[in-house]
């Protein structure tokens, strides 16, 4: 469910600040249609994008273990609990990058109160750290997939 939250989080940071730069006007241009504006929002696009996959194949998985088991009990499948590592990893991170960019390019007002963007920033840091940060779930998967830490 976090990282259901958090996808819908970078959802929402994208969106808000593609309707902003649509607006905002600098040198007689909307700020959207300089170049480097719109490959940040498009590669924002591009990690939400595997976000929503992986909070999907979560969200799957564990449906389907749950209705598998009939009732679930503290024995988690690995398939699942591969499933869930890495949508809070990748999610917990596109949330932030999403609420980081959502603030910059919103500029100043991003941090007023007039504008709720920092208030999504400080919610995908707190959503981050909520169940172990993004490195604790990758070296959960690692232990999950049996990959050698490096030395």
């Amino acid at each position: 469910m976090l990282a259901s939250e958090q996808l819908g989080l970078a959802e929402w940071c994208l969106a808000a600040t593609v309707a902003y730069v649509k607006e905002r006007r600098q040198f007689a241009r909307p700020v959207g249609s300089f170049q480097a504006v719109k490959h940040r929002l498009a590669d924002l696009w591009l990690e939400i994008g595997g976000a929503r996959a992986a909070a999907r194949n979560a969200a799957g998985a564990l449906a389907a273990g749950a209705l598998a088991a009939g009732d679930p009990g503290p024995a988690v499948p690995v398939a699942v609990a591969v499933a869930v590592a890495v949508a809070q990893a990748h999610c917990a991170d596109v949330a932030v990058h999403a609420a980081e960019e959502c603030v910059q390019l919103h500029g100043g007002i991003g941090m007023t109160w007039e504008h709720p963007a920092h208030l999504y920033l400080k919610r995908a840091k707190a959503d981050q750290i909520a169940f172990g940060a993004p490195g604790e779930h990758r070296a959960a998967l690692a232990d999950l997939v049996d990959v050698p830490a490096p030395v």
